[in-house]
């Protein structure tokens, strides 16, 4: 069997800080300083000016779920994502219990920048799509 390898989900983005300390509030992740430094002011100071503020990161506390990482790119989203995240808030949950479980979660959200797309239940099974503060699709299920 083939060994299990570490990944990071990448993220293509505008504004690499502000786009990770929003994903730290949905996952209960964290922004370590860079490697080497005490401090992100202390690794800022440390790069040229046209490199500054280029990319951050969050990572999982736990050391379990996979590194989020965020890099600046001159161009906007453009299309749908090919691929998104889908937020585990109701595992377990169905119906009515489901529901109000998943909108607890984006009325949670919305006021940190995501945007509530629509809301799909069908009496037993139920997904809210929504959008990042830059508009990356991701999903509450």
């Amino acid at each position: 069997m083939p060994a299990i390898k570490p990944f990071q989900v990448t993220f293509d983005c505008a504004e690499p800080e502000r786009l990770a300390r929003f994903w730290c509030e949905v996952l209960g992740y964290v922004v370590p300083p860079p490697k080497g430094f005490a401090t992100w002011d202390a690794y800022r100071d440390s790069q040229p000016a046209e490199e500054r503020d280029s990319w951050s990161a969050c990572t999982d506390p736990s050391g379990v779920g996979p590194r989020l990482y965020f890099q600046r790119v001159p161009e906007g989203k453009a299309a749908k994502n090919r691929v998104h995240l889908d937020v585990r808030v109701a595992t377990g949950l169905v119906g009515e219990e489901r529901l109000a479980a998943l909108e607890a979660e984006c009325a949670r959200l919305v006021p940190l920048g995501a945007v509530h797309v629509q809301t799909l239940y069908d009496g037993n099974d139920a997904c809210i799509p929504m959008q990042d503060p830059e508009g990356n699709e991701f999903c509450l299920d």
